[in-house]
């Protein structure tokens, strides 16, 4: 092994905090040396124009590789992006080895030992003639190509150290020489300016994406969603803007851990419903307010559940506003997926704190929305009590008295019938008047009790009663979660067809003998009517929400031809599993 020559070891040309100055420092050293150095200056000005151009990191570092090692005569190099606590690589960015290979060789270096350690922890330029004489290094994985001579060389950005830039392999077997050391420092203090620029410019970018999420958020949680949308709109802005696996959203349940209540992935997960105990120190965190960072959560011994085993970092922050944890947002990223940077968990932090206010914005709005339609839900249960049922009552008395004098016997039928009429109505609406009456502590548990309040509160607006079947033992069979969210169902589906059908019949099917396709035992409910039908090109928010609630239980819905004449109108289907 030849040793490093001084030139090489000596300390780089880019101490100084200024790029500019030190870029300028760089290009006066190559000032009298050889005319084969000099010849290579232009090669150099342009290998320094190629990687000041464009602004997005990744691609500079990509670029900076390519330059560099056509620079230098070099078959392969990479970058090694140094991590935030300095002891190891974040990010490994090479150029040389074909994907195929690197498949082979499976996991980039980490930086924690070799010669890529001791460039970490000594950051000045290496160069060394044959890598396997070398006691720093420690050899190469299985199916890695051969390398011999090598040379490192750090990259700072604005005085501090971002990664080195490391050569290897030079095409015509020779070692590294004194022209090529002086090259690519020179390259390097460039690549120090490109990569200061396109960080900045990532950052502004990263966080101009945070801000509109956030006020993407703020408008979905205003607009007047139910709270269980407006979760669900909060877990996938999380995920898309935290480059994330998954965006979920964890509540308070009645036993002192935590709920999820939503979930956005892109496979189904299995997750929603899930609790974690009280028993985590996690849990103990989040509840007191305070963020928690793993690292990788499929090894970390804090979590308590196997829902971690697929997942790597992991952002789990506090929803709260004044001091009250609303619940708990976690981004969790895949295994052998890059950490949460110190930018991101700050943006993430600031998003969680606005998603919770909007949340509390969004729970006063629809606690004066739900106190306004009390209002109004007592006002029209009172005008049917005293105005409608006393007249229909009255109405009744005069057919009687009627029935009694008339002396034709079909009158005597006629008005009879219309007199029983008259009392299966006053029935109805009484009903009417105390599901109008309930609040939503006393709502009753039977899904079937549950299915037929909604139908008795829809019969208002609509003018009419829907009718309505049960198939199968539907209050012991279907599970409170699943239950939950075919009511929810139900009410979304006869909502759109007061709002939109202009029906005249709308018939109510829960069916809970129903086997899904995939082998599992479900309920399925239809909401059929014979109005106008979907028009073409209108709204679907509502059939998207009851596509998304049903496939976060696993299960499905659609919608197809309704009951009225030569299918006329429409049918809502939804199906879960129990």
């Amino acid at each position: 092994m030849s040793a490093p020559s001084a030139s090489a070891a000596s300390p780089p040309p880019d101490g100084t905090s200024d790029p500019i100055a030190a870029a300028k420092q760089a290009t006066r050293s190559l000032q009298g040396l050889s005319p084969e150095l000099t010849a290579r200056v232009p090669q150099l000005l342009e290998a320094m124009r190629s990687v000041g151009a464009g602004l997005e990191l990744h691609t500079t570092l990509d670029r900076i590789c390519e330059t560099a090692a056509e620079l230098a005569g070099a078959r392969y190099a990479a970058i090694g992006v140094v991590s935030e606590d300095g002891t190891g690589l974040s990010d490994f960015v090479y150029t040389g080895i074909d994907e195929e290979t690197a498949e082979r060789i499976g996991r980039l270096p980490d930086g924690h030992k070799g010669l890529l350690g001791a460039l970490i922890h000594q950051p000045e330029t290496l160069r060394v003639a044959d890598l396997s004489a070398d006691p720093r290094s420690c050899g190469f994985p299985a199916h890695h190509p051969p390398m011999r001579t090598f040379l490192g060389v750090p990259i700072r950005v604005q005085g501090e150290i971002f990664g080195n830039l490391y050569l290897t392999e030079k095409r015509d077997g020779a070692d590294f020489n004194e022209y090529d050391v002086h090259m690519v420092r020179v390259l390097a203090t460039e690549a120090g300016i490109a990569i200061g620029n396109a960080r900045l410019y990532e950052a502004a970018t990263q966080r101009e994406r945070w801000i509109d999420g956030s006020v993407a958020v703020t408008t979905a949680l205003l607009s007047g969603s139910d709270a269980e949308e407006a979760l669900a709109v909060v877990a996938e802005q999380a995920r898309h803007l935290a480059d994330s696996a998954a965006g979920i959203v964890l509540l308070p349940d009645d036993e002192g851990g935590m709920e999820i209540v939503a979930v956005s992935s892109d496979e189904p997960s299995g997750m929603l419903g899930v609790t974690v105990p009280p028993e985590s120190r996690i849990i103990t965190d989040l509840l007191a307010g305070d963020s928690v960072f793993l690292d990788d959560a499929a090894t970390d011994p804090r979590v308590l559940t196997d829902l971690a085993r697929d997942y790597g970092p992991v952002m789990m922050l506090p929803l709260q506003s004044d001091g009250r944890v609303m619940g708990t947002l976690v981004t969790p990223r895949a295994r052998g997926a890059r950490p949460f940077s110190e930018t991101e968990r700050t943006l993430a932090t600031q998003f969680a704190s606005q998603a919770a206010l909007a949340l509390m914005m969004a729970e006063a709005q629809r606690d004066r929305e739900r106190l306004a339609v009390y209002e109004d839900r007592d006002r029209i249960a009172r005008d049917l009590h005293d105005l409608v049922i006393q007249r229909l009552f009255a109405t009744g008395m005069m057919l009687e008295s009627a029935q009694r004098r008339s002396v034709v016997p079909e009158v005597q039928t006629g008005v009879g019938k219309a007199v029983d009429e008259l009392d299966v109505t006053i029935q109805e609406i009484r009903t009417a008047i105390f599901a109008l009456q309930q609040g939503p502590a006393e709502a009753p548990s039977g899904l079937r009790t549950r299915v037929l309040r909604e139908i008795n509160m829809a019969a208002v607006p609509l003018g009419f009663k829907p009718s309505h079947h049960f198939v199968g033992p539907v209050d012991t069979v279907v599970g409170e979660l699943t239950g939950k969210n075919l009511i929810a169902a139900l009410r979304e589906a006869l909502s759109n067809a007061f709002r939109h059908a202009h029906a005249d019949r709308i018939d109510v099917v829960v069916d809970a003998t129903v086997i899904l396709p995939d082998g599992q035992q479900g309920v399925r409910l239809t909401v059929s009517d014979d109005g106008v039908g979907i028009a073409e090109g209108g709204r679907r928010s509502g059939l998207k929400n009851l596509k998304r609630r049903a496939e976060s239980l696993g299960g499905d819905s659609w919608y197809g031809p309704g009951i009225g004449e030569d299918g006329g109108g429409t049918a809502v289907v939804w199906q879960a599993p129990y």
